[in-house]
């Protein structure tokens, strides 16, 4: 184990500083400055290797946190890089995006701050690739068989880099006119620059996947025949269905999705033009919705400048500390002050939306709202505490409802369940053979860490169903839903 006294020696989490507001705020470079070495190990050093290591229930990739952070601590990077990589693609993507399961299964968190696991795993990753140690691995040899992998998001990329390794041959296809999916577009650079996918596109490439942007599978090839081409299909498109608020005033100009608003800056960040971009400056804005997607359009909006940020959230303020009925090791649903709300705003809860009222020029001028009340388990507006908000631009985040269906439909026969995800058994397969589905595609709207797994998992599957047997790992399968008491 690590620092057998580390725990008992070391009490407090620590964890990188975050760049002050006023800096970070005049650019979209990564919030925290660059981490310290020893504080790094003292951190490793404080995992127990329990016994039992809820840690692993926790985290869907099944990471063997308690051998990494061992050999963090002893100053074994490379080592400890090696383990990270064997359960998991892409440690830079989840130990900056992922929300970390994994800590709050940490058995230390029962009676003190948890390891700072994700930290870890980051800072590997880091070093991995700023002393060369993060190399291609293309395969030793080439089994003939060719797979189609739809849609470049995390799943995506896991699912063909493992099926690449395997001695397939992997086309990714992409939409956009750049490979990444939401990694690309969705998330701001402020949480995740984008050099981090560049470096891992480019050890990708070098093994052999190949990538197509710019093709959109439906409409430039259509599902049946791109199914014909090849002897596997991967559906990994997401569940990229935005999830309405379908209220008076809902068509007036200043309105908009907010994944449509950070697809713009994203697109600015990367070089391109965006004719008459959707811009937060000088305006008051207001982001319905408190989850991430929230959170990322609030730190955007501050980026460009925005007169106000108001944020909305229908339900109620999360518990500072574990509710009873989430104990642990289950992952609580807890109130959190991320590098976005810390960068100012007002956050509001119990707030119910009923309308956007209009000026004369048929923009948005404020939002109608009333407080929150709960009747027969339905969240609904209460009579007589309406009131308004100012707004010039409303960004409606408000999760998503699953993939697009209409071409999967009409082209493949694919069939949805009653939440809107592809249909698909314990081995991916939906009913159409050869064709598997992986990701938010088939799970709904998860996390990132689930997403890889899902593609690691699937990969596996492809390569049964193409090879009679396989020998890639498969984490989780479609029915696993983490840690439940």
């Amino acid at each position: 184990m690590a620092d057998p006294k580390g725990f008992l020696k070391t009490t407090e989490r620590e964890l990188p500083k975050r760049r002050p507001v006023s800096v970070r705020l005049m650019d979209w470079k990564e919030v925290y400055e660059q981490g310290d070495a020893a504080q790094l190990r003292r951190q490793a050093g404080r995992c127990m290797d329990c016994g039992i290591p809820f840690c692993h229930q926790g985290c869907p990739l099944g990471n063997l946190i308690p051998e990494w952070n061992d050999l963090t601590w002893r100053g074994e990077g490379q080592q400890a890089l090696e383990r990270l990589h064997a359960t998991n693609n892409f440690p830079e993507f989840t130990g900056t995006l992922c929300p970390a399961p994994c800590e709050s299964a940490c058995v230390l968190g029962i009676n003190q701050p948890p390891v700072t696991i994700k930290q870890v795993e980051v800072a590997l990753a880091d070093e991995g690739w700023s002393k060369g140690w993060i190399e291609p691995h293309p395969p030793q040899r080439l089994t003939g068989k060719t797979v189609a992998v739809v849609g470049s998001g995390p799943a995506g990329l896991a699912a063909a880099q493992q099926l690449t390794r395997a001695g397939h041959t992997v086309a990714v296809y992409e939409r956009d006119d750049r490979i990444g999916g939401l990694l690309r577009y969705g998330i701001p650079d402020y949480k995740f620059e984008k050099r981090r996918l560049e470096q891992r596109l480019a050890q990708m490439t070098a093994e052999g996947t190949r990538f197509r942007a710019g093709i959109d599978i439906g409409t430039d090839i259509s599902w049946s025949d791109l199914r014909a081409r090849y002897d596997a299909v991967v559906i990994a498109t997401g569940a990229i269905v935005p999830r309405d608020l379908p209220i008076p005033g809902r068509d007036l100009r200043g309105v908009h999705f907010a994944m449509e608003y950070l697809t713009q800056q994203n697109r600015v960040g990367a070089g391109n033009t965006v004719p008459n971009q959707i811009t937060a400056e000088d305006k008051h804005v207001v982001v319905i919705g408190g989850g991430d997607t929230g959170a990322d359009c609030i730190g955007t909006a501050h980026r460009q400048g925005a007169a106000s940020v108001t944020n909305l959230a229908i339900g109620v303020r999360p518990p500072a500390e574990r509710a009873e009925h989430e104990p642990w090791p289950m992952d609580p649903r807890l109130f959190e002050v991320s590098s976005a709300h810390e960068e100012g705003g007002r956050r509001e809860y119990l707030a119910s939306t009923v309308e956007f009222l209009r000026n004369d020029a048929g923009e948005v001028r404020a939002l109608r709202v009333a407080e929150t009340e709960f009747v027969d388990g339905r969240r609904v507006p209460k009579s007589g505490t309406e009131r308004e908000i100012p707004a010039d631009l409303v960004l409606i985040a408000m999760g998503f409802t699953g993939p697009e269906q209409q071409f999967l439909a009409d082209q493949l026969g694919t069939r949805f369940d009653s939440r809107g995800n592809v249909v698909r058994d314990e081995s991916y397969a939906t009913g159409e053979a050869g064709v598997f589905v992986a990701g938010d595609a088939g799970r709904g709207q998860s996390l990132i860490v689930w997403a890889i797994a899902e593609g690691r998992s699937v990969a596996a599957e492809v390569d049964r169903y193409l090879e009679g047997e396989t020998e890639l790992p498969a984490p989780i399968k479609p029915s696993d839903r983490g840690i439940s008491l």
